[in-house]
């Protein structure tokens, strides 16, 4: 028998491999999971469905044109928080954005005993019933949803759960959302009674608190729960501009470095890993505006 040749052998290995045998080919691999989102948008109001009011359609009708998640910051259907309200009002409204959004309630939902009505449009999306706060990461961000319609002081379940969720937190910026804003220029202002969590949320390294609760549009810088200015402070917006009728300004609060009351509009912040930046986007014929950025502490 004639020697083997070279050629021979390696007919012989394609052979073996067509038929089973092992193959050097790498074996396929799972496609690459997808990037984490790392720009994210949060955007709306609070004080807003009141039946009969333009800035309700005004405000809802912005929403369809922004994508992202939408914030309420209470006192979302008007006067009572009814679950009549709520379908007549709210849901024609801004709820063609249900699916989307993440609410807070306010003072008027709890004209509603144990502002029932206001579990029952939200559902799961309003955190756990009787407590109405929670949190929610968005893109790189962590936010909480807090309720200052109930205890909120150093000792409260809400305080306790507000630290467990932070200390565990992992995300660089934060941000907090609830309805009666420490700082105001508008007549329901200023609400000490949210100082604490205010201080809680410094230590433990938050950015950014929005609130309602006076229908005004106000940006403040960064301060402390006491008011004075600081660089570890937290920057807030007061955003009851949602569609409720707007309120005339009150006294000029200290650090207030932005405000109207003429105008009804949405907040749009756009949120980084390191980094936001906002915008406040007004009704037409609406001229105001308010834009800015800042780093996350």
């Amino acid at each position: 028998m004639k020697p083997r040749t070279r050629a021979w052998v390696a007919a012989l290995a394609i052979l073996a491999a067509g038929c089973g045998g092992t193959s050097s080919s790498p074996s396929a691999q799972p496609p690459p999971a997808p990037p984490v989102q790392t720009t994210a948008v949060l955007v709306g109001a609070g004080d807003i469905a009141m039946c009969g009011s333009p800035g309700v359609e005004g405000t809802a009708t912005l929403l369809d044109s922004i994508e992202g998640t939408v914030f309420t910051s209470g006192d979302n259907a008007y006067f009572q928080g009814t679950a009549a309200q709520y379908k007549n009002c709210y849901d024609p409204t801004w709820g063609r954005h249900k699916g989307r959004t993440r609410p807070t309630p306010g003072n008027h939902e709890y004209e509603t005993p144990g502002a029932g009505a206001y579990f029952d449009y939200f559902g799961s999306s309003a955190g756990p019933r009787g407590q109405g706060y929670y949190s929610f990461d968005l893109g790189a961000w962590h936010i909480v949803s807090l309720n200052s319609n109930v205890l909120a002081s150093d000792g409260s379940a809400q305080m306790q759960w507000l630290r467990d969720d932070l200390t565990g937190n992992r995300s660089r910026c934060v941000a907090a959302i609830w309805h009666h804003p420490v700082f105001s220029s508008g007549q329901n202002g200023p609400n000490p009674f949210m100082r604490d969590i205010w201080r809680a949320l410094r230590e433990l390294g938050a950015d950014v608190v929005i609130s309602g609760h006076d229908h005004i549009y106000e940006r403040f810088s960064r301060q402390d729960e006491n008011g004075r200015p600081t660089s570890d402070g937290l920057r807030s917006f007061v955003v009851g501009t949602g569609g409720a009728e707007l309120t005339s300004m009150g006294r000029l609060s200290p650090n207030s470095e932005a405000r109207q009351s003429n105008v009804f509009g949405v907040l749009k912040l756009t949120l980084r890993p390191d980094s936001y930046s906002w915008q406040f986007i007004t009704v037409a014929p609406g001229t105001f505006s308010d834009t800015g950025s800042d780093s996350c502490r």
